[in-house]
């Protein structure tokens, strides 16, 4: 399959860090692992490795990574301080996956960034050697039909995290349902989570708050699953890619 162009670049991971914690908190979970779905080379897969600060709130993740993000929060309330248990998989589910270990889908994935700002590919070329350190599974697919098999990946007595962040809004509504659909089917034989950052009213079932779709932000979400249904539940909103922050007053 012919490369697509790819925006994958750092700042998602001050949104995630919270989401896959809270969720691993409200199943009780050990360890996780991480299904990243609909990101090129699965990055997020990263999240525990990197470094997390939010003005006037916790500092989240290693403190030592070469990756460090910064958040700004609104709204009066720090992300929570919960931390990531062991994350035990890493799997990428995408058409078209990039292998962050191999040089020439690395030069790709840098050169999604402009060249001449410094900045932003110094920091996406350090999360890409990070990411190389443990690379995930790539599982190649469509990501609804193949999502079955890469939960698979996750072993037993870990949980599956699936992630979506700014992915559902390139599948069709009628595709989105169907991601929802396979979702729940995978929860039926094992406990499932969900997190995601999404569009307003893009992601199936996340409440949006009243909020108007194309509003500018992304509602953030958490989904445990319950006897083979998702509870979701939206428990903030974030700008800019997960550059500003805002945890809801009444989420756990």
């Amino acid at each position: 399959m012919p490369r697509r162009a790819v925006r994958d670049e750092t700042g998602r991971y001050a949104v995630l860090y919270p989401l896959v914690a809270e969720a691993a908190r409200r199943t009780g979970a050990d360890a996780v692992g991480l299904v990243d779905v609909g990101r090129p080379a699965a990055l997020n897969t990263a999240v525990d490795r990197v470094g997390i600060r939010y003005d006037g709130g916790p500092a989240l993740g290693d403190p030592a990574s070469p990756v460090q993000v910064t958040a700004a929060t609104v709204g009066g309330r720090p992300v929570p301080a919960t931390a990531l248990p062991p994350v035990v998989a890493r799997v990428g589910l995408d058409r078209a996956p990039l292998d962050v270990t191999d040089p020439d889908d690395a030069r790709w994935l840098l050169a999604s960034v402009p060249a001449d700002d410094e900045e932003r590919v110094a920091l996406l070329a350090a999360e890409v050697a990070l990411a190389a350190a443990a690379p995930p599974q790539l599982v190649r697919g469509d990501p609804v039909d193949a999502l079955p098999d890469a939960v698979a990946q996750v072993p037993a007595g870990a949980l599956p995290v699936v992630t979506t962040t700014w992915a559902l809004s390139r599948l069709a509504p009628a595709r989105r349902a169907a991601f929802l659909g396979r979702l729940e089917e995978a929860a039926a034989g094992r406990a499932l989570a969900w997190v995601s950052a999404e569009g307003v009213g893009v992601a199936p079932s996340v409440p949006t708050l009243g909020d108007r779709p194309a509003s500018g932000h992304s509602i953030l979400a958490v989904a445990v699953s319950d006897g083979g249904r998702l509870r979701v539940e939206t428990v903030g909103r974030c700008w800019s890619r997960g550059r500003l922050v805002a945890w809801l007053p009444d989420a756990p």
